[in-house]
């Protein structure tokens, strides 16, 4: 799904670190308001700037092992931002369609937003606002979202 995400979204944008968070955040909560799971199965943890993937560092330092993603340090004054671009095609072979489609719905809405414009959205997502720091992020509450979160159609 990583793989994935760098690969499709890196095409338009060379991808930090924080947006693939946020990419991969929604991309599962979005999927799990759907269809009651999550794509990843992954723990999601609310950090001041963030919610991040728990394992992201461990499948990142694979992928970059593998040479299928490559990871570039641009140093900030008082810290470090990092780029991923894909090396290689994804291998899709663990996400089914249903799964591709909402990472491409994902990635489609949050596209032509900023950087900014993401991290504002994301802080507002109804399962972010309610995690305090450090905490893990519940799936259930997406179930609570505000409308212009959900992608759901509770009226069937």
């Amino acid at each position: 799904m990583i793989h994935y995400i760098i690969s499709n979204y890196g095409l338009n944008h060379n991808v930090d670190r924080s947006l693939i968070y946020k990419l991969l955040y929604f991309s599962d909560f979005d999927f799990y308001e759907l269809y009651e799971k999550s794509i990843s199965g992954e723990k999601y943890i609310r950090k001041p700037q963030e919610p991040i993937p728990n394992h992201f560092i461990e499948i990142k330092n694979e992928l970059i092992d593998e040479c299928k993603i490559k990871e570039t340090q641009i140093p900030i004054i008082t810290y470090s931002k990092y780029n991923y671009s894909s090396l290689k095609s994804p291998d899709i072979s663990s996400l089914n369609k249903i799964e591709i489609t909402v990472i491409n719905d994902t990635l489609n809405k949050l596209s032509s937003m900023l950087s900014r414009q993401i991290s504002d959205y994301s802080h507002g997502d109804l399962p972010w606002r309610i995690a305090e720091d450090n905490e893990e992020l519940n799936y259930e509450y997406v179930f609570y979202r505000d409308p212009e979160y959900s992608v759901r159609n509770y009226n069937k």
